[in-house]
């Protein structure tokens, strides 16, 4: 069963900054309780900007799991709560690809290991698949070639190679994400 992982942003009025990041803690820290969440990151601005969108990266089990807290009680309550506090609605994404892949650890790892990481998957499956291929296909013409052989890569890292190389890699990816 492959997780959901979910980004959801919200612009907050100024002035109201204090309030609803205390209010967004206390959210994440009681919505971790419910089933089938297996993690939460929070996105402030950076500091000494005027940036006022804050963020919340969640992870489920399932699809199911992400549906059933998204009509949740306690989501519920916590957008009537952050209404009076932000502007507009929430901007909801899911994210897929290799966005998702490094969202299975509590803490996000730095950018240099995602970096090194992708670069391991990508650098043998491209080696393979444009080693393999343009062989069989050499009556296409060259960008339908390369084409093909891009699709063979994506499909290979996004359901093969990068969930394979972020599980064996847990461990040393989670090592110095602490915060």
């Amino acid at each position: 069963m492959d997780s959901i992982h979910v980004a959801v942003t919200r612009q907050v009025k100024p002035g109201c900054e204090e309030e609803f990041e205390h209010a967004l803690r206390e959210f994440a820290r009681e919505s971790l309780r419910e089933p089938g969440t297996t993690g939460v990151h929070l996105i402030e601005p950076v500091p000494g900007t005027n940036g006022c969108e804050y963020g919340m990266l969640r992870s489920f089990d399932s699809e199911d799991a992400s549906r059933r807290f998204y009509q949740s009680e306690i989501f519920l309550q916590w957008q009537k709560r952050a209404e009076p506090l932000v502007v507009g609605d929430s901007a909801v994404r899911r994210l897929h690809g290799l966005e998702a892949f490094f969202r299975e650890s509590k803490h996000a790892p730095p950018r240099w290991k995602m970096a090194l990481v992708t670069w391991l998957g990508v650098f043998p499956t491209v080696l393979l698949w444009s080693s393999a291929l343009p062989p069989l296909l050499v009556v296409m013409p060259k960008l339908i070639v390369a084409a093909i052989v891009n699709i063979f890569v994506v499909v290979t890292l996004t359901w093969a190679v990068m969930p394979l190389l972020t599980k064996l890699l847990a461990g040393w990816l989670q090592a110095s994400s602490k915060k």
